[in-house]
């Protein structure tokens, strides 16, 4: 598969989209609102979409200013126009919130050996780890990283790296599509640094319902933890994003 169709799998798994092509929402559980202006790309190319809100002639001119953009990627600041961008999105309203972000293909599966205990979604052990944080409710540790007090947020397919029996990381199916996966992944503070989130990030690779799918990695540019997990896991570099809500 080129790098060109990864990236539109990718996009594809990322967001959903109106039937005119404009970005409708961000492919979540939670159906989070969508960029108003998004820009990714490989060495192959990039690939641009304007929001439902964003008005016409605006849209026409980001749209034409991206087709004039090189391949976007660098692991490292943003595109050649993007002071352009931000500057024609701000017509419609008020300034946009600029996110830099990177995206890593994940071998499907992928190996990696840690010492934890992983535990998968869709197994008896995972049911059983459900059953138990449903009814004492998730540790402050994970609490502490924004996860409501319930299991609602363990999005399936998930796999759990457990450390003398407690959540030390878990991965997540952050974003789903028919043929595509991009991971979440969260750690717990006290146990960063030690490899628990690239252990279980390839196990989530491992998920039966992953399988003939393409894997994603994706985080934002300054996110040091991620980098790690690059580097541990090996993972190739497929482009950059400009997404600005």
């Amino acid at each position: 598969m080129t790098d060109a169709e990864l990236l539109a799998i990718q996009r594809q798994t990322d967001q959903v989209f109106t039937p005119e092509g404009r970005i409708e929402r961000t492919n979540d559980p939670d159906r989070s609102p969508g960029a108003r202006f998004s820009l990714r790309g490989c060495a192959e190319g990039n690939l641009a979409a304007v929001g439902w809100e964003v008005s016409d002639a605006v849209a026409a001119r980001l749209l034409a200013l991206a087709a004039e953009e090189p391949p976007f990627v660098v692991q490292s600041g943003g595109p050649t126009h993007h002071s352009r961008y931000v500057a024609l999105v701000s017509q419609d309203g008020l300034a946009p919130e600029a996110r830099l972000g990177v995206t890593y293909v994940l071998p499907n599966p992928c190996g990696y050996d840690a010492k934890a205990r992983l535990i998968h979604s869709h197994t008896q052990e995972g049911e059983d780890l459900l059953a138990g944080l449903a009814a004492n409710g998730l540790p402050p540790a994970m609490l502490d990283l924004g996860f409501r007090d319930n299991v609602s947020e363990f999005w399936p397919p998930w796999c759990v790296a457990l450390v003398d029996g407690q959540i030390a990381s878990i991965a997540f199916a952050a974003r789903l599509s028919a043929s595509g996966a991009d991971v979440g992944v969260a750690t717990v503070r006290s146990h960063r640094g030690r490899g628990y989130a690239a252990a279980a990030t390839a196990g989530w690779t491992r998920s039966p319902m992953l399988e003939g799918r393409a894997l994603f990695y994706s985080a934002a540019q300054a996110n040091g933890s991620s980098r790690a997990v690059v580097a541990r896991l090996g993972l190739r570099f497929l482009g950059a994003s400009l997404e600005m809500s």
